[in-house]
């Protein structure tokens, strides 16, 4: 699972919508989308750790693969 679906699937755990976690984060909805979509290859930590802050979570979780527990090294 990649970092965007793991970010979908906290987002839907926790009853949200994009435009509601992106309101929060306090980034952009279409950048959110493209995110969960898995078609914005460069998210950077900053945007990561608002989103992480908005879903009270770590950012951890949000880059663990559930496959294997590891945690995602896509991103640098």
């Amino acid at each position: 699972m990649g970092v965007g679906k793991n970010i979908k699937g906290l987002r839907i755990a926790a009853g949200l919508t994009q435009t509601q976690l992106a309101k929060e984060a306090r980034i952009d909805q279409s950048g959110l989308s493209k995110i969960e979509r898995e078609e914005n290859e460069s998210v950077t930590l900053p945007t990561l750790r608002k989103i992480a802050k908005a879903l009270d979570c770590s950012v951890a979780a949000l880059l663990e693969n559930e496959d294997t527990g590891k945690k995602i090294r896509e991103l640098t």
